[in-house]
């Protein structure tokens, strides 16, 4: 039997996938806020809103597990309604529909005055910059870009988002200090690629006028660039990192492969040669900086020697970071349009290579930084330690510093300098200086 609540709904919005479905979360959020809503982040409420993800295989599952865990809760009378938005959504709406049809409406990536009105609220155009942040009060996700004009042939996300359109930089600036008011220090630059900003608005890259005006608000101390396209990369951006305190020694640069054959059908507009030689250029011009990147195991007609190649390169290479995944052939995608070839226990031995690799490759890194000393903010306290990073290393997905809480204090959100005194393959033990 259904049960109704009296007086005020609540309303849950629960966030699956990536830093872009973060803020768009935290973007309803405060839209909802602003319109008088009592509104939680994946805690119990009388309406939830599923923000899905539809990128690959995993996280599709992970997002129908998620809508049919809160049918079933719906349909034992613990909530009320069921909204699904996000990229799953937009990619699948009418088999959902048909699926799912329990859940009361499905909306789109770019639905958010719709599923407003669904939700009893206006879309106010005046909120420039507002939202309800669900990060840790002194780091936040900053969405430069919407969509994205690449023509990646693995790639399902201009079917979800569109094609990209840049934010204007003011918006931007305003949004930046906004958040360095409510205590935010370090600014995570997010988009489908960073490096094509701009082009549609300035008819230019402009990621290097946008880091310009961001390194001046007051309050933000970090600012660091995720998921750059290593073809077209605007060499303006090197110089910035490089003479810009704010700006970290870092960047995420997937380069989901390197061997040349693999690349051009990838559709990713350059060859090993070519990839080197921006790395090169990255170190030549930033010496300190920090590399992380993902790769794909297992595309279609991915060989042995193919392989090989990669695993040979990453050994030489040696990146700061790296993440790695198995192929997923995604409908609609020109991928697609091969043949799946490569056995799934296939991909799957051959990441586990890659990343034993790269385990080994971190730990001898780590090991370097034994007896220095470095700028690291601190995320939390878990156990018996503070939680830090340095500026080489972004949350959840990186290393950490780790400083034991038995003997020594630190607040959390604030900088402190910590000497290393013993590393492990992806975590640093200190004691503040």
């Amino acid at each position: 039997m259904r049960t109704k609540s009296t007086g005020r709904k609540k309303i849950n919005i629960v966030t699956l996938g990536c830093s872009k479905n973060v803020v768009d979360s935290e973007v309803l959020m405060g839209q909802l806020k602003a319109n008088g809503k009592e509104v939680v982040h994946e805690e119990r409420g009388d309406v939830v809103v599923i923000n899905t993800c539809g990128f690959i295989d995993n996280a599709k599952q992970e997002s129908i597990d998620t809508i049919l865990d809160f049918v079933e809760a719906k349909n034992r009378g613990e909530v009320e309604k069921v909204f699904v938005t996000g990229c799953l959504s937009e990619r699948y709406k009418p088999d959902l529909e048909r699926e799912i049809p329990d859940v009361d409406q499905y909306f789109g990536t770019r639905d958010l005055p719709l599923l407003l009105k669904q939700l009893g609220a206006d879309y106010k155009h005046e909120l420039v910059g507002e939202r309800l942040t669900t990060t840790p009060r002194h780091y936040a996700y900053l969405k430069i870009s919407e969509g994205c004009d690449r023509p990646c042939s693995f790639c399902a996300i201009p079917l979800m988002r569109g094609k990209n359109i840049s934010v204007p930089i003011e918006n931007l600036v305003i949004e930046a200090q906004k958040l360095a008011k409510t205590g935010v220090k370090e600014l995570i630059l997010i988009a489908q690629d960073l490096t094509y900003y701009g082009l549609d608005l300035y008819k230019k890259r402009a990621l290097a006028d946008l880091l310009r005006e961001l390194v001046k608000v007051d309050g933000i101390e970090w600012i660091r660039l995720h998921y750059a396209f290593p073809t077209g990369f605007p060499e303006d951006v090197l110089e910035i990192i490089k003479n810009e305190k704010k700006v970290c020694n870092y960047i995420d640069i997937p380069l989901q492969h390197i061997n040349s054959d693999i690349l051009k059908a990838m559709k990713r507009g350059t060859s090993h040669e070519k990839t080197n030689a921006l790395l090169n250029k990255f170190r030549e011009k930033v010496p300190d900086m920090a590399i992380r990147t993902t790769l794909i195991c297992g595309f279609p007609g991915e060989s042995e020697e193919d392989f090989r190649e990669m695993k040979d390169w990453v050994r030489e290479q040696r990146f700061d970071r790296l993440g790695c995944f198995t192929y997923s052939h995604e409908e609609n995608t020109t991928a697609y349009e091969l043949q799946d070839d490569v056995p799934q226990e296939v991909k799957e031995r051959r990441v586990e290579e890659i990343m034993e690799l790269q385990s080994q490759i971190s730990w001898e890194k780590n090991q370097e930084k034994i007896g220095k000393v470095f700028r690291c903010i601190f995320d939390r306290k878990e156990g018996n330690y503070f939680v830090g990073r340095t500026e080489f290393d972004s949350p959840d997905v990186d290393n950490t510093v780790l400083v034991s809480a038995e003997n020594t204090y630190v607040s959390v959100g604030d900088f402190a300098d910590v000497r290393i005194t013993s590393a492990e393959e992806f975590d640093l033990y200190g004691e503040l200086v």
